[in-house]
């Protein structure tokens, strides 16, 4: 005769599987999402004299907020390093990592995590003192090159030079704000980074005229948004969210309009998206009108640069002619049918 399971032994067996909470269960049950954001990157993640975050990618947590909660201001923010960033995320130290991070095959297939969406299109180049009559990238043979450890920068810089059968100096960092500090000490020849951070970081340096960045773009990058690739549910709010937002800005619909937008449209897709028809969020746990609270408290997808990249606050990251631009328009931002 077989030995007969006591149910208590089986639920002992199935409480593993009974217990887990999904992250948007652990964030409710919390009260804000944990958003994992960088040191200081001016238009994308800082804080300002108040203590309060401000930047793209802290505007994209925020959204989340809205969408979970019905406002912004649920969510708390937290310093991830390269270095700490990914054990912080696995280790659920933080639900989200909102802060420039690289897509790439190796850290999505090679350390459980899972990108939701390109939020920003960039690629990597260098920055130089005007004095060094450096005109091109392939002059800095034999240069001290200044950039961050535990980023892929730091793997493309060795690719490139490399590649091209030239000699650098690595001079390496824990952070942005040393690197750029040791290249102002002229501890280096050159700064190399994403464009996005040359051009703020650019006007940061105490003599902004003294320095130049090179045309060439020695790598492309796709950043975005990540999560653990052990919770579909919320990688799905994490990457319908950006979809709501750019598919926002091809509709028309701003933080402004939003709720007239809703009242009188007759657009199908637009009324889904905006939960008036159907129950798109019911199949993630959310509101029916979860994408129109994200809108309302960041608005579209260009609002959100605008606002944070197009020299409100000092940064000014050129859009025109990018790859930042909707499809439409030439660029590479689209977003899925809702539907």
């Amino acid at each position: 005769m077989r030995p007969r399971l006591l149910p208590a032994t089986l639920l002992l067996l199935l409480l593993p599987f009974l217990a887990a909470a999904t992250t948007l269960d652990t964030i409710k049950k919390r009260g804000a999402i944990a958003c994992g954001v960088g040191e200081s990157f001016p238009g994308f993640f800082a804080l300002d004299s108040q203590g309060v975050w401000h930047g793209f990618d802290v505007d994209f947590c925020r959204a989340l907020s809205a969408a979970i909660f019905g406002a912004a201001d649920h969510v708390v923010f937290r310093v991830a390093t390269p270095v700490a960033r990914f054990v912080q995320l696995q280790s659920g130290e933080v639900d989200i990592l909102s802060r420039s991070v690289t897509w790439t095959l190796s850290r999505e297939a090679g350390q459980g995590l899972e990108f939701t969406g390109v939020t920003f299109f960039d690629g990597q180049g260098f920055m130089v003192r005007k004095a060094s009559n450096i005109s091109h990238a392939a002059q800095l043979a034999g240069a001290a090159i200044c950039t961050q450890t535990g980023t892929t920068t730091e793997r493309n810089l060795s690719d490139w030079f490399t590649a091209h059968n030239l000699t650098f100096t690595p001079v390496v960092f824990e952070t942005a704000d040393q690197a750029i500090a040791a290249y102002e000490a002229q501890r280096c020849d050159a700064y190399t980074t994403d464009r996005s951070t040359l051009a703020a970081r650019l006007n940061q340096v105490r003599d902004p005229a003294a320095n130049i960045i090179l045309p060439d773009t020695i790598t492309t990058a796709a950043n975005g948004p990540v999560v653990r690739r052990d919770d579909p549910q919320w990688a799905a709010i994490v990457r319908w969210t950006l979809n709501a937002l750019i598919s926002a800005e091809a509709h028309g619909i701003t933080a402004a309009n939003v709720d007239q937008i809703a009242k009188e449209s007759p657009d199908p897709e637009t009324r889904r998206l905006l939960g008036v028809n159907g129950d798109l969020g019911k199949f993630m746990g959310l509101e029916n009108t979860w994408a129109a609270s994200a809108i309302r408290a960041v608005g579209n997808y260009g609002e959100m640069y605008a606002r944070n990249l197009g020299g409100a606050l000092r940064v000014v990251i050129p859009r025109e002619g990018t790859a930042n631009r909707l499809a439409r328009d030439g660029g590479l931002l689209y977003s899925p049918s809702f539907e």
